[in-house]
């Protein structure tokens, strides 16, 4: 008799967060309507816990009121990035939970505020950029890429915009993404014009842009054919690391740059950098002993371990040489190496040469 009765409290607690998740999304409703969307925001965030327990009908009610609350905020200039961002988390919500519950209520006007929010951000981007605000405009373009993952031409523009401005910690987190989602910017884009906006969009594919046009809002159809973009992705990476003297991963870039362009003469040489760098905690090291017998046979191990370090470096400086024999930084580059191990025929040869 206990049991059932707490099992018949737990049923009446839960239908009573139903109807109090009902009343929420009234007032939350009443106040957007009546253009309060802040004070409509707060009911629903109030409310949201609730949402778990709700009906897939309330559910449905809520991220698409959710999503047109942050969606008018957002059309107001407050705080855009942030509110259309989450707006977009909430349409995406209402249409998992109506992908979910097969009862599709809301989600086709959903899909039509993403794509509407998603042109207004391209556009903003772009206005940015030519205002010369870039960082605002790289921002941007990554937040287009969050709208819609598969139109990665976002996520490589946002990578080249923070580039452009030295922006390096935002460049890095794109770039890395591009490399994890394999990125490589060739194939077809597709670009239609939007009858009313009259400026050119582009689509993930040629199916989706003939929808597009059969529903009258496109029009003027075309195709580019864009090269892949891995090279220059690995280079502008492999730069980063470089100024941020993460060696490791700075070597690993620069040799997935050369199995792209095995004649990189930059590869070469900024790996022979990184390695020759690598060699001065040694050389810290082995200025620090002393003379016991103990401190000169570790300073012996320690000057194999250098010599082999500044050996390493030997290959990577002379194809840097095959590719511009008179490239004199290079030149001097190695004849250093060499009176560093004294290799005097080499040394010899080379100053000769030069």
């Amino acid at each position: 008799m206990k049991r059932k009765f707490v099992m018949l409290s737990i049923v009446l607690l839960i239908n009573a967060g139903i109807y109090a998740q009902k009343d929420q999304i009234k007032s939350a409703q009443i106040e957007f309507e009546s253009g309060r969307y802040q004070d409509a925001l707060g009911i629903l965030k109030s409310s949201e816990y609730l949402i778990f327990n709700s009906t897939d009908e309330d559910k449905s009610e809520f991220y698409f009121l959710k999503g047109n609350v942050l969606k008018a905020l957002a059309g107001k200039n407050i705080d855009m990035v942030n509110n259309l961002s989450s707006a977009s988390a909430a349409y995406q919500e209402l249409i998992k939970a109506e992908n979910e519950s097969g009862k599709f209520k809301y989600t086709l006007p959903a899909n039509v505020a993403l794509r509407e929010m998603k042109f207004k951000l391209v556009n903003e981007a772009a206005a940015d950029f030519q205002a010369g605000k870039f960082n605002e405009s790289s921002e941007k373009s990554y937040n287009v890429y969050l709208f819609d993952k598969k139109d990665t031409l976002h996520l490589y523009n946002a990578a080249s915009t923070s580039m452009e401005v030295k922006n390096y910690d935002n460049a890095m987190k794109y770039y890395e993404e591009l490399i994890k989602i394999n990125y490589s910017g060739k194939g077809t884009v597709f670009y239609a014009v939007n009858i009313k906006t009259k400026t050119e969009e582009s689509f993930v594919s040629a199916s989706v842009r003939e929808v597009s046009i059969k529903t009258g809002a496109y029009e003027k159809p075309r195709n580019e054919v864009s090269s892949s973009k891995k090279l220059e992705i690995n280079k502008n990476l492999a730069f980063i690391y470089l100024e941020k003297n993460d060696a490791e991963k700075t070597e690993m870039r620069y040799n997935k740059v050369l199995e792209l362009d095995p004649n990189c003469i930059d590869a070469y040489i900024n790996i022979a950098y990184v390695k020759l760098g690598s060699k001065k905690a040694l050389v810290d090291q082995m200025n620090n002993l002393g003379n016991t017998p103990k401190e000169m046979e570790l300073y012996d191990q320690l000057k194999i371990k250098k010599d082999n370090i500044v050996r390493s470096v030997i290959p990577y400086l002379k194809k840097a040489m095959l590719i511009e024999p008179k490239n004199q930084d290079v030149a001097k580059s190695l004849m250093g190496v060499y009176r560093s191990l004294e290799m005097t025929a080499e040394y010899d040869e080379l100053k000769t040469r030069i």
